[in-house]
């Protein structure tokens, strides 16, 4: 399972592999072009970096940016990076109210955060980090294989009565799976994850039926449910169902073009539709005034590939670095 010591000690393995490959052998002929090519980076960026940087947010985006925290300060250790986890909303309430340099979001700031913002004098921007493919989750031994979002509104939707797996309309089970209940397990009401989920399945943020379980912002409680009942049913970041598939199913998605499983190709190509979303760090106005601030994201950014492999996320496309390393320096005014 995904967790700060886990990510702290692969990231020191990653940031090690980095650091031998810049300093690996190499004939005669290469060897000018790589001496200048170092000697420009390091005109490029600042000889010394210090200050701190907090970050606080969304539980799904929050092992991402341990990632590039952990290999950022290797580089630069004389800059602190935290990353807290109090879940999109809860994180947004602190960005807004100017207690942290960012807010990991695993969905776009709302309309009210955005006044909150305003009112506190904090302009800000949404900087994409990575990809993710919001997985369905189910116990390997059910049957089931793909669902359709009409489906999964049948099970998830506020005033849902279903309450085995036989009554959801049209599901391909075999018949003597159809007396199983249904257990539900989700996230809390302060995770962008609830948000997103409940606007895309069921028509509108927030709308839910009330008799799930919700395990707050413990993604892997959900998973270990899963895993121990039949007939259990969740959803989780795409990052929690890769570190489980021993124990859980990821169901594929029907969104009216056919099943399509949660894989990072079909993410970054749009066929995992309505469920691939992107993941956000929104940066303010302000954070990005200082220095180590615009070296963080601009180095997050240009690793997102090795961050999101080591995080199971799905890193960016080329046109989403371009965009994204535009948006800092529009931001920062560089």
């Amino acid at each position: 399972m995904t967790s700060t010591r886990k990510l702290a000690v692969v990231a020191g393995a990653l940031g090690m592999s980095l650091v031998l490959a810049a300093c690996g052998g190499s004939d005669s002929s290469s060897d000018s072009a790589e001496e200048t090519a170092a000697e420009e980076t390091a005109e490029e960026a600042p000889a010394e970096l210090t200050g701190s940087i907090n970050l606080d947010g969304s539980s799904t985006v929050g092992p991402l940016s341990e990632v590039a925290a952990e290999l950022f300060m290797q580089q630069y250790p004389g800059v602190q990076v935290t990353v807290a986890v109090s879940g999109t909303g809860g994180g947004f309430e602190k960005f807004c109210n100017g207690e942290t340099d960012g807010n990991n979001a695993s969905r776009e700031i709302k309309d009210e955060e955005v006044a909150n913002c305003d009112a506190n004098g904090i302009a800000s921007d949404s900087i994409t980090v990575a990809n993710d493919a919001l997985t369905i989750l189910v116990n390997q031994d059910n049957p089931l294989q793909c669902i359709t979002i009409e489906q999964a509104n049948q099970i998830w939707g506020d005033g849902a009565t279903v309450s085995t797996w036989g009554e959801v309309d049209g599901l391909d089970i075999p018949a003597d799976f159809g007396d199983t209940p249904i257990a539900l397990y989700g996230p809390g009401t302060d995770s962008g994850t609830f948000d997103f989920f409940t606007d895309v399945v069921n028509g509108e943020e927030g709308n839910i039926r009330i008799d799930y379980t919700s395990i707050g912002e413990d993604d892997n409680a959900a998973v270990t449910a899963i895993s121990g009942d039949i007939g259990a049913m969740g959803f989780v970041p795409f990052a929690f169902y890769q570190e489980s598939l021993d124990l859980v199913k990821g169901l594929e998605i029907d969104g009216g073009d056919g099943c399509i499983a949660p894989t990072p190709e079909a993410v970054l190509d749009g066929s995992y539709s309505p469920l691939g979303r992107e993941l956000y760090v929104y940066a303010s106005d302000a954070a990005l005034s200082k220095p180590e601030t615009v070296e963080f994201f601009n180095f997050y950014i240009n690793n997102a590939a090795d961050i999101a492999s080591v995080a199971g996320a799905v890193g960016l496309s080329p046109e989403q670095t371009e965009a994204q390393l535009a948006k800092v320096a529009a931001l920062s005014g560089s």
